[in-house]
Parts: C-alpha cells; structure tokens; sequence
C-alpha cells in the first residue's frame, strides 16, 4: 500500500520535537461511524536484543481484521532496523519507518487502524498514532497499555467504562476498562477520528481480554516473526 513521505527521516532530536509541533496542527479529528468498518488493522513492533541498541533487528507489522468476527484477513510484517534512538516521546521516529516497510505489503487498505501507542495523549499532541495516521492517511487511533501524559479522575471497574484523560485543562485521550476489574487502557486521537468514536471502535475491536483483537493478534504476529527469525 502506497503512503505520504512528509519529512526526512534521518534527523536529529531536536529537529524531530520541532517536527511533531509542526504535524501536530495537520491533524484531523472527525467522527468515524463504528458500522461504517469492514476491515480493522492493528500494528505492532518487537526488538531484538537492547531497545537502545541501533543495530539490533527490528520486526514490525500490521494485521487486518475483518470486523465483525475478527477473522485474519491479511498480514504483512518485515524484519529490518530502525537507527532513530530510544527517546522518550520521539518513540514514532524510531517506530514509524519500520512500520511503513510492513504497510508496503499490505494488499487492502483496512478502514480503521489501531495503533499501538499513544495518539494525542502526548506532551506535544502528536504520538505514534497521530504520526502513522498522518502519513498512511488512514483514520487511526491511539491505544496505548501505559499512561504517558495526564490525569484521570478514578474509573468504574464495569467493562465499557470510561473516564476522560486530561493534561491540565484540555482533554487528550481517555481512560478505557475493556474488560471487567482489568487494568484499562488508554485511547486517544490519532487521525481522521474524534474522541468518542475511537472509544467505541475500541470497545467493539474488544473480544475477551483487555486488549482490541487487533492489538493482541498484531502483538502475536510480530513476536511470531522474531522467533521465527532467531
């Protein structure tokens, strides 16, 4: 599948900050209809050896699902490597590129994308959901495992519950229990989406553990690949 080339990306740290303020205003939020999604994708990536190390072998890939049912209907990974460092809050440079050379594989263009990472839900509102998003031009949201950026007020332990996710007074992402007295997740904005319809997109990308079936098989796959590789 074909995609934007929006930056050079051989530069430096700071080059990158200044970067994810500039994309971050490029960012489109809008409702997306969760029955409008046929076909589901998730992406996921997995190192080999040390995260700082810049020669270690990287496998990235995506999974698309088909929704409802959650059968596979594509898959397309690579192993490559990824010299951007380990920076917390530049994770998408590092991340992105990787990833793009999986995309090209792909054959279908899935309708929604569940990025694995944070979308808006970060310092300079622009995390690897919002940066994948814009350069595949695919609605994409940002689900992450851990809180990066914000506070919360306490959340109902009931499945489907959420509570937003605030940085000072603007609301960046939200807090999600997918799954009954589980850790929740955190669901931002990564493009070509608006808040409450990732949630729900999220909530029905949800089957029986705490993580959307394209997270999970997306993690699956990319672990797949490196064992298969050692």
């Amino acid at each position: 599948m074909n995609y934007r080339t929006l930056h050079d990306w051989n530069i430096t740290a700071s080059e990158a900050i200044r970067l994810q303020r500039e994309l971050a205003t490029q960012v489109r939020e809008e409702p997306l209809s969760p029955d409008s999604i046929r076909l589901a994708a998730g992406s996921d990536m997995s190192f080999d050896g040390q995260n700082s190390d810049p020669n270690a072998p990287v496998f990235a890939g995506f999974i698309v699902l088909d929704v409802p049912g959650f059968a596979v209907h594509e898959r397309a990974g690579v192993q490559t490597t990824s010299p951007f460092p380990y920076i917390p809050g530049l994770l998408s440079f590092r991340e992105v590129p990787p990833l793009l050379a999986a995309w090209e594989k792909l054959t279908v263009r899935p309708d929604v994308l569940l990025a694995d990472g944070q979308g808006r839900a970060h310092p300079r509102r622009f995390g690897l959901a919002c940066h994948l998003g814009l350069v595949l031009d695919v609605p994409t949201i940002g689900v992450a495992k851990t809180l990066f950026v914000g506070t919360h007020d306490p959340l109902p332990s009931a499945a489907g519950s959420w509570t937003p996710l605030r940085d000072k007074d603007e609301v960046i992402g939200a807090v999600v229990r997918t799954r009954a007295d589980v850790s929740p997740v955190y669901v931002s904005v990564g493009h070509r989406v608006d808040l409450p319809s990732a949630i729900e997109i999220v909530l029905r990308c949800t089957h029986k553990t705490r993580l959307p079936e394209t997270s999970r098989l997306a993690h699956s796959f990319v672990n797949e690949l490196r064992r298969n590789a050692s």
